[in-house]
């Protein structure tokens, strides 16, 4: 147990250095303020030459305490320490740093995929740099407003308010690294290895459930459905793949019961036999 709650703040202490080295080498440098407490700090040391941690400080210090309750002890623990590390390594790193390229949109892409994989780890290992996610917490508490919401207002209006001081195009490129960060941060937590899930409708669900079975070595579940048209019920399987497997899946359907009726989307995480192992942990 000790070793893992010290494996979870090297995580929280290694993600928050990346995040870091992301915002002196690219973001900062270049303007851009990519939603979020670092893109307002990042406004606020280009208009009253406040250094950039030092804002994220004294800005998510308030919003912890009001969202203390809410955390928990040890996610509160976390974030406290993830909070203090990025701001440390942001003022003490920044001054020291030489940007690597003045090419605005290079800066958006890089920047927006370091500070995504470095919040990837702090998250992954149960813990949080604070910023938007506290402030998001209070919008729900406070007006009732879903989390979801709560972070795409807060990350408007900083990138509303960067538009105002340092330009719109200054702002578009804010947008993607913005959506580059949302994306690289859902890769670190998920992982590289999507599957795939597949819903078949078909008056022939035993063959095809057999063939699934037998033939690919996958589980597969049925369901109960009723549609709504034909006001019948139908037997529906749920069965999870690999992406590799999705052709051979359609291929087997059609050849059973070329009628069927197949839906095929994409599982970000899949837990269990077969796939990942669901005691792994990575911290």
């Amino acid at each position: 147990m000790r070793l893992k709650v010290v494996a979870e703040f090297l995580g929280v202490t290694a993600g928050s250095l990346i995040t870091a080295l992301g915002l002196v080498f690219f973001l900062i440098p270049l303007k851009i303020a990519a939603g979020g407490v670092s893109g307002l700090a990042t406004v606020v040391f280009y208009v009253f030459k406040w250094p950039v941690g030092l804002t994220m400080l004294l800005i998510n210090i308030p919003l912890f305490l009001l969202s203390l309750r809410e955390l928990g002890i040890r996610f509160g623990l976390k974030t406290l320490y993830g909070t203090i590390a990025l701001s440390v390594f942001t003022d003490l790193i920044g001054p020291y740093v030489t940007p690597p390229t003045e090419n605005v949109l290079l800066a958006s892409v890089y920047g927006g995929a370091i500070t995504g994989l470095g919040m990837g780890i702090v998250f992954r290992a149960g813990g949080s740099t604070g910023g938007t996610d506290l402030g998001a917490r209070l919008i729900n508490k406070f007006f009732r407003i879903s989390v979801g919401q709560g972070l795409l207002i807060i990350d408007a209006f900083v990138i509303t308010l960067a538009g105002i001081v340092f330009g719109i195009e200054l702002a578009l490129y804010a947008l993607i690294s913005l959506y580059i960060t949302s994306h690289v941060i859902d890769l670190v937590q998920e992982g590289f290895g999507y599957a795939k899930a597949a819903l078949i409708i078909s008056s022939r669900h035993e063959e095809i459930g057999q063939a699934i079975l037998y033939q690919l070595n996958r589980g597969a579940t049925v369901l109960r459905g009723k549609g709504l048209y034909t006001n019948q019920e139908r037997d529906v399987i749920l069965t999870v793949i690999t992406r590799a497997e999705v052709s051979k899946v359609k291929a087997l359907v059609s050849q059973i019961d070329p009628r069927a009726f197949v839906i095929v989307t994409n599982v970000h995480e899949a837990l269990g036999e077969g796939f990942k192992d669901i005691t792994e942990e990575v911290f």
